[in-house]
């Protein structure tokens, strides 16, 4: 297995630019994420790192050797697509040694391979079956044997869940990362789908326009978004906004919204004019004490818990609260925040203002 450094890479198709300039680094045996909406370029980035797309600008290395330039097939990838691509002229057992045999390894040494590959993936039984009578799920699995048999330096998966109902996707998303951890492969995976980002990834990018918006892991990218469209992409419901004229100086602790001071983490940069608090719906609590006010809209059941939609004077954010809080659609009541995970941002450019809870994660000065 291998670690992947991408340095300022760029992909321009014509006067159109797919990928901005992007940095990162994939470890030796990381569950890799690259996430976002349709057309953000996560995709074009997956096919430059696999030499599918030859890249405008910039450097990819593969376990220290610079392959920007090199074909696919001098990569040494392995490459899973969302629709499976078998060949279904060919049993289980023939699609999953076609890598090794077309690469000339021994039919007896291929045979060992395809088998112990098979049990990983708990395919045995089937290895003698045509894959047009498969199962969604069992294709999946072997289109993932032919990729591991190979023993590449890395995995590349586009979308692989995406043909699959949604309850078989969470239980294959879970095989995969499974299975990911048994053979310590480092794995590139693109997805749309912020959950399954979540769940599997180690690490995640999240792209926007082909600019990299953030890089991190799960949780910091939750807890302290550096844009704000981190903060909406992430997160189901996804961070509540509250936008205000005002004043924020370094060393600041808290915001001026209406008549009343809402405590905040203290800042380490300052800010004036159009600015946004950022808050989770799970750091939003209902306190009648509390001077800042909203009305209750609706509430939505879900078991254990339930989502409230509140109105202020500066805009709709959600609250997740216990069922059993009592809550009536019209009535007025106070909110208190939780001071240390509130995000300020730039209503102009969407940037998160750094402060004694986020410097970690967004850097100092």
């Amino acid at each position: 297995m291998a670690q992947i450094r991408i340095e300022n890479i760029r992909k321009d198709f014509g006067s159109f630019t797919a990928v901005q300039s992007s940095t990162f680094t994939i470890e030796d045996g990381e569950f890799f994420m690259l996430l976002g909406p349709s057309g953000c370029g996560k995709t074009t980035t997956l096919r430059m790192m696999a030499g599918l797309e030859l890249p405008t600008s910039g450097s990819i290395h593969i376990d220290g050797e610079e392959v920007a330039q090199k074909p696919a097939s001098q990569r040494d990838i392995a490459f899973v697509f969302q629709m499976f691509a078998l060949y279904p002229h060919m049993n289980v057992g023939r699609n999953i040694s076609y890598p090794l045999l077309s690469q000339g390894m021994p039919k007896a040494e291929a045979k060992a391979r395809v088998l112990e590959v098979a049990k990983i993936l708990g395919i045995e039984n089937i290895l003698d079956r045509p894959v047009g009578g498969l199962s969604g799920g069992d294709r999946q699995r072997v289109a993932l044997g032919r990729a591991i048999v190979r023993r590449p330096k890395a995995f590349f998966m586009d979308e692989p869940l995406g043909a699959l109902d949604a309850e078989f996707r969470e239980h294959m998303a879970e095989e995969l990362r499974a299975l990911h951890d048994r053979i310590g492969a480092t794995t590139v995976y693109v997805t749309h789908d912020q959950l399954e980002a979540m769940q599997m990834g180690d690490k995640i990018v999240v792209m926007n326009h082909g600019v990299v918006e953030q890089f991190g892991v799960p949780q910091d990218i939750y807890d302290w978004p550096a844009t704000m469209f981190v903060a909406d992409f992430i997160g189901s419901p996804p961070m509540g906004f509250l936008r205000f004229q005002g004043l924020v100086g370094n060393g600041a602790d808290r915001v001026r919204l209406g008549d009343c001071d809402i405590p905040v983490p203290v800042q380490r940069e300052g800010a004036e004019g159009a600015l946004v608090l950022g808050i989770r719906p799970e750091h939003v609590h209902l306190d009648d004490a509390a001077p800042y006010r909203a009305e209750v809209l609706a509430a939505e059941y879900l078991g254990t818990t339930q989502i409230v939609t509140l109105r202020t004077a500066h805009g709709l954010i959600k609250a997740r609260l216990p069922s059993s809080t009592p809550v009536r659609a019209g009535e007025q009541i106070g909110l208190r925040f939780d001071p240390r995970k509130i995000t300020l941002f730039r209503a102009d450019k969407g940037r998160a203002l750094r402060s004694a809870a986020n410097e970690r994660v967004l850097g100092h000065g």
